[in-house]
């Protein structure tokens, strides 16, 4: 799916763009909340690199690595940079504070020799003691300038920096060289609890120093990195990043010679690792299904393979196929010899594929990111916080995490925060604020906020609606049906009486009477008792086509029965999600949610939209009820949260700014806790106030987290240090191979 830039005016204190609303989707980032006293957070899901140490790792080498795309834009403040473009930069320019395996940023000793608050009051200052050795690709040490030029493009003071990430920059006040450039004092105007996210990456200052080489100069290129690698070529036309050891790293030298990111569709993946194009690729549960099948592949020895062309092959129909190929029948033998050469020929072709794809394990772990059912509560029912919450209550968010995770064999307890994942120091289960599953607690919700079963139909009333001649006439009817009643009555009583059994007949008349169906035109002549009513007759409004008295509610129509509604119209909601082929478990997914909000009476309109459309054209744009899309996290939740669930403002021209809350459910209690824990500079007591936000976010009930997304990775088995990541940031210069041939690589590449 396309990256969605957003207007410049709402982008200002944001430091993210990102979104995943698919498989392989991207969106902004979050992080968490909870106290450290409410007892020890629950363990991530570990890493899955096949760590090995350098020592065993080889030098040389180039390993190719599947992106989405060719990024738009190098530059990652800008609002069409997107996931390729912060895997190819971190592997060329300083990050400061990477996150670790645990979700916690962590001082980069490649950078810095230290980084810490100094002061708080009267204001806070931060100072940064850079690494000695540290220098830019073109032999100029990293210093304060570059601080300087970073901090003046993204404080927002400057309209000609076309800027979408600068949350944060906007606090500091100064930026003041130290004893020499090596040293980095920050002043900032109002405390910021997150300046660990700050300068992160750090560009030089040939690109920050000017609106033009921000804007254009690092689109395409990147002259001066200060990364293990630096960027030897950009190709829109062959698809592919290509970047090469950085000869000036002061670090751990690479160990590959050269690192490939090559634009890959999902779609295409399985195709790109059997034919070697690809090393390393992100893929969705088909192809790793694929891999799985590769390594229990076996053919030839005279045996029918395990699966795939050939596989259905039985000793008779083989003995067949060999009688007719010898046959006395020229045709027949003929024809029969070009199948068995057909067949050979894909079972060939299908056991080259298994064997390439044997070469790759498929690593797992659960990523960084949680799928949420979003909720809009910008009009209709779900503007009422009584109906969203209906709506939480009645999903098995449980049975939905297991439908994506347990067939791929991964841990499936659903996230009990928005603002942190399990594993990070800061997450605590705060579901509670919205309650357990409880159908009839639902039901309850929907009926006080006045949806009822039958509310759907519109009653007719006589009184109100009816004409004064429509009632004459129904009152006439009556009389005169009445009046037949009694006559017929008569002559019956008088027959009855001329057969001598007056007395009886009676009785039987008076039964027949009491048995009376509306809508039966000949009252008295069905037989009493239940045994011959038949269930179209014991039905609510009685059987069909039936006349009833005046004023007599019309019978439901099927569609409206048992469903939900208030003054005469159901409960009907639009449920928007994505077609494309990498979003085949958000689809499965979504059916359940529609089966579980049915079992209540909500009904929903399910419209299925192109990947590139469902994000700008009904997300973003607020045209849908319910969606599914996903959130990563980080470790900066109080600056990364508050743009996702803040409030939404009304514009000049009459919309809300939304900022990235596409749900538009916020409070301004939700925002001023958002404001405190940033401005907290003590860590406990801003986790506190963030761990009060995300209750009154449950509670709000306009997103409902799922389940962790699942990460997988297929890895050419002979490279190590490389994989699913979880939280934590590549090390770029460990990564290589372990064996001196990769399995499926072109025989060109030097190994």
């Amino acid at each position: 799916m396309a990256h969605v830039g957003v207007p410049r005016g709402t982008a200002r204190k944001r430091r993210s763009v990102a979104l995943l609303a698919t498989g392989v989707l991207t969106i902004p980032v979050l992080a968490g909340c909870t106290s450290d006293s409410e007892g020890p957070a629950p363990v991530a899901v570990p890493q899955d690199i096949a760590p090995a140490s350098r020592d065993r790792v080889d030098e040389g080498s180039t390993l190719t690595w599947a992106i989405d795309a060719v990024p738009a834009t190098l530059n990652a403040f800008q609002a069409d940079a997107d996931s390729a473009t912060a895997r190819i930069t971190g592997a060329l320019l300083p990050t400061l504070f990477p996150m670790d395996a645990r979700g916690e940023p962590r001082l980069n000793p490649n950078y810095l020799e230290s980084a810490e608050v100094i002061e708080q009051e009267p204001k806070q200052v931060v100072l940064y003691k850079l690494d000695q050795q540290a220098v830019w690709s073109d032999g100029r040490e990293i210093g304060a300038p570059d601080f300087v030029a970073q901090w003046r493009a993204l404080s927002g003071k400057d309209s000609a920096f076309w800027t979408a990430r600068n949350a944060g920059y906007e606090r500091i006040e100064k930026i003041e060289r130290g004893k020499d450039d090596l040293q980095v004092r920050v002043t900032f105007a109002k405390p910021y609890a997150d300046w660990r996210s700050l300068f992160s990456p750090l560009y030089p200052k040939e690109v920050t120093g000017s609106p033009g080489t921000f804007n254009d100069g690092a689109r395409t290129t990147l002259k001066n990195t200060a990364g293990p690698f630096r960027l030897r070529s950009v190709s829109k036309a062959k698809g592919t990043v290509v970047l090469d050891r950085n000869p000036r790293w002061w670090g751990d030298e690479a160990k590959l010679e050269s690192l490939v990111f090559r634009a890959v569709r999902t779609e295409d993946r399985t195709e790109a690792l059997t034919k070697g194009t690809v090393d390393v690729a992100d893929i969705d549960p088909s192809a790793a299904n694929s891999i799985a099948q590769a390594a229990r592949y076996r053919g030839g020895n005279g045996q029918p393979p395990a699966h795939g062309p050939g596989a259905d092959t039985t000793p008779a129909s083989a003995l067949r196929s060999w009688a007719l190929a010898h046959g006395s029948d020229e045709e027949a033998a003929e024809t029969a010899q070009a199948a068995r050469e057909k067949s050979r020929e894909a079972v060939a072709v299908y056991a080259a594929e298994q064997k390439e794809l044997r070469g790759f394990a498929v690593r797992k772990s659960l990523e960084p990111a949680y799928t949420q059912l979003a909720l809009n509560g910008e009009s209709g029912p779900l503007s009422d916080d009584r109906v969203r919450r209906a709506i939480a209550r009645t999903l098995d968010r449980q049975e939905l995490a297991d439908t994506v995770l347990k067939p791929l064999g991964l841990p499936a307890k659903p996230p009990g925060s928005h603002l942190a994942l399990a594993g990070q120091p800061a997450y605590k289960d705060g579901s509670g604020a919205l309650g357990d599953r409880d159908t009839k607690e639902a039901q309850a919700l929907l009926a006080d906020a006045g949806w009822t079963v039958g509310g759907a139909i519109r009653k007719t009333e006589d009184t109100k609606a009816g004409s004064e001649a429509e009632k004459k006439a129904a009152t006439e009817k009556k009389a005169a049906e009445e009046k037949a009643a009694e006559e017929k009555a008569t002559d019956k009583k008088e027959a009855e009486e001329k057969d001598g059994k007056a007395a009886e007949k009676d009785g039987k008349a008076s039964r027949e009477e009491g048995s009376y169906v509306v809508g039966d035109d000949k009252p008295g002549e069905r037989p009493a008792g239940d045994a011959e009513v038949t269930a179209q007759d014991k039905r609510p409004g009685g059987a069909a086509g039936a006349y009833a008295p005046a004023g007599t509610a019309a019978p439901a129509p099927a569609s409206v029965k048992g469903r939900l509604g208030k003054g005469g119209k159901p409960l009907s909601l639009r449920f928007v999600l994505p077609s494309g082929p990498g979003s085949q478990s958000l689809r499965a997914v979504g059916e359940k949610i529609v089966a579980m909000l049915d079992s209540i009476g909500i009904s929903t309109q399910v419209t299925k939209v192109d990947d590139e459309s469902y994000f700008k054209d009904h997300i973003a744009s607020g045209a849908y009820d319910l969606a599914l899309y996903s959130w990563p996290a980080t470790a900066y939740p109080a600056t990364d949260g508050r743009p996702i669930f803040a409030k939404p403002e009304p514009a000049t021209d009459g919309s809300l700014l939304v900022e990235q809350n596409y749900t538009r459910v916020g409070s301004d209690h939700i925002d001023q806790l958002f404001d405190r824990a940033v401005s907290e500079l003590d860590a406990n007591a801003s986790r506190d106030l963030l761990k009060q936000a995300d209750a009154r976010i449950w509670a709000a009930a306009g997103s409902i987290p799922l389940y962790q997304r699942p990460q997988l990775v297929a890895v050419d088995k002979k490279l190590a240090n490389i994989g699913a990541f979880g939280f934590a940031a590549p090390r770029y210069e460990d990564i290589g191979f372990t064996g001196r041939e990769a399995a499926g690589s072109p025989a060109n590449r030097k190994k």
